[in-house]
């Protein structure tokens, strides 16, 4: 889990923006859970290695805690 955020603004179409709100809330889901699970993957399917701010890797051999 991330220990410190950072704020991502993006512009869209208001009607997609209400659809978008609806279907998290019948999915009992926030928009921003949603839209950093897809980032998420969208790095994750490129190939780019990232590590959580905050976390820090363990040395080969040892496990981080």
């Amino acid at each position: 889990m991330e220990l410190k955020t950072a704020r991502l603004t993006v512009l869209l179409d208001p009607a997609k923006k209400q659809a978008f709100e609806q279907l998290c809330a019948q999915q009992d889901v926030t928009p921003s859970q949603v839209v950093r699970r897809l980032i998420r993957e969208y790095l994750e399917a490129h190939g780019v290695e990232w590590q959580p701010s905050g976390v820090h890797k363990a040395p080969a051999g040892k496990k981080a805690r």
